[in-house]
């Protein structure tokens, strides 16, 4: 239930944000012609968006943000690779050295991939977002993100807003990163997205918190006891059903016998509760000679 809700609050918050963007979008730059409506239907980067990006990053410098900002507005969707890299330029001055050459690397890796790669691939949306996905993944794991952010948990916490998650991919791949980068990193980027998730969504998060305590909670016995204890319950039952069976089929020659010795039952009902030592061995031999006995 708890799950169900949270995919449903998340495609909801999604929809409503990427309407609100397409509406802006649509405003500012509407299509100019059949085709580029038709390749938006598809799926597909339209041609004149595919000539103004390849045109943009020949022309873009290798300082500073200018190749990722050939990537804002288009037909695509793809948003956020401009505002990441204008994020870690503001904050590189609270990183400490490793931490500020982390940055410069990874932001030179990341636009020298788009330039190439770019011109190779798909103009389906679908494969554009995946080769972003890809090459921020290699870019920052190349250039030692962990490292640089267990170095600077603070600064790097403080760059991560809620709503950059919910509209911009290249965020979202940020912080899935980040959370592999030991326990220290993922709880304090954990802390502070639920902090924030609190503030712009308010008692729903608490819930949502809950729910995932609820489903992560431990057992309260161990296995290795519940295995016990089932093992138990079913010698229990398997018993049980044996003695119940034994005295089924043992019901009819009692009702003979009860006739003329009733002392016989009880003897019987003693054999049946299985190997008891020596004792109920005689004991049944006595029985099936008093049964002999009977019959004659």
């Amino acid at each position: 239930m708890c799950a169900e809700r949270l995919g449903q609050f998340v495609t909801l918050a999604l929809v409503l944000a990427t309407f609100d963007l397409a509406r802006g979008t649509d405003a500012t730059y509407p299509p100019e012609g059949p085709q580029d409506r038709g390749s938006q239907q598809k799926g597909r980067l339209s041609l004149q968006n595919t000539a103004e990006i390849q045109h943009c990053l020949v022309n873009a410098g290798d300082v500073g943000c200018g190749v990722f900002e050939c990537f804002e507005n288009n037909s695509c969707e793809i948003r956020g690779l401009h505002g990441i890299c204008m994020t870690f330029l503001h904050n590189a001055g609270k990183f400490d050295a490793q931490g500020k050459s982390f940055i410069k690397d990874a932001l030179k890796c990341k636009a020298h991939a788009l330039r190439h790669r770019f011109g190779c691939i798909s103009r389906k949306c679908p494969a554009i977002k995946e080769m972003v996905s890809q090459l921020q993944r290699e870019c920052y794991l190349r250039h030692g993100l962990c490292a640089a952010a267990q170095e600077n948990i603070r600064v790097m916490v403080e760059m991560i807003h809620f709503k950059d998650l919910l509209l911009h991919e290249p965020y979202v791949d940020l912080v899935n990163l980040l959370l592999t980068c030991g326990e220290e990193v993922k709880e304090a980027v954990t802390h502070s997205v639920q902090a924030q998730c609190e503030q712009n969504l308010g008692g729903l998060c608490s819930i949502l918190s809950f729910c995932t305590s609820a489903i992560q909670r431990p057992p309260t016995a161990s296995p290795e006891h519940q295995l016990q204890g089932d093992r138990a319950r079913l010698s229990r039952i398997h018993r049980g059903e044996a003695s119940l069976h034994f005295s089924a089929v043992r019901g009819p020659r009692g009702e003979r016998g009860s006739r003329s010795h009733p002392q016989a039952q009880a003897r019987g009902r003693a054999g049946s509760q299985g190997t008891q030592g020596p004792s109920g061995s005689s004991e049944w031999e006595d029985e099936q000679s008093e049964y002999s006995d009977i019959r004659r």
